[in-house]
């Protein structure tokens, strides 16, 4: 089962994607709005983040950034949804945009390409698993199975 953070304003757009999403196999998160989604993401470290674009305090733009400025979320999917059209102007640090009302077998469909992508791939860095010395060690290499 994987973890989902759902960030929106509305109660009601929170409702509907958390039971579709947890109707998936999904386990969900619920924050409404991106100061309390960055708090749950410290904290419990999803696989995935779904937030809407407009919500009080802090917008899913500004969630979006400062997630991506954490080295062990860079790579953190994120679905942003939004009422208005995907804006050029703004630097895209999501990994999905779906317009407001979305088509939910769609947004579901790349949750799960998402989650599956994130669950296959090693969570640690190529980097930090070298320096990582085995527990234990082969006395003698015919021994070690």
């Amino acid at each position: 089962m994987s973890t989902v953070l759902l960030v929106d304003d509305d109660p009601d757009n929170l409702w509907a994607l958390q039971l579709a999403l947890e109707s998936g196999g999904h386990h969900v998160l619920i924050a409404q709005n991106g100061a309390q989604a960055l708090r749950i993401v410290l904290r419990e470290m999803p696989v995935l983040i779904v937030t809407d674009w407009q919500m009080p305090e802090m917008d899913g733009a500004e969630l979006c950034q400062r997630v991506r400025c954490q080295p062990a979320f860079a790579r953190l999917p994120i679905v942003m949804l939004s009422a208005m059209d995907e804006p050029g102007t703004e630097p895209r640090c999501w990994s999905a945009f779906f317009q407001k009302p979305a088509d939910l077998g769609e947004l579901l469909r790349t949750v799960d390409s998402f989650v599956a992508a994130r669950l296959t791939t090693s969570v640690m860095s190529p980097a930090f698993a070298s320096r990582l010395a085995p527990r234990w060690q082969p006395v003698n290499e015919r021994c070690w199975p």
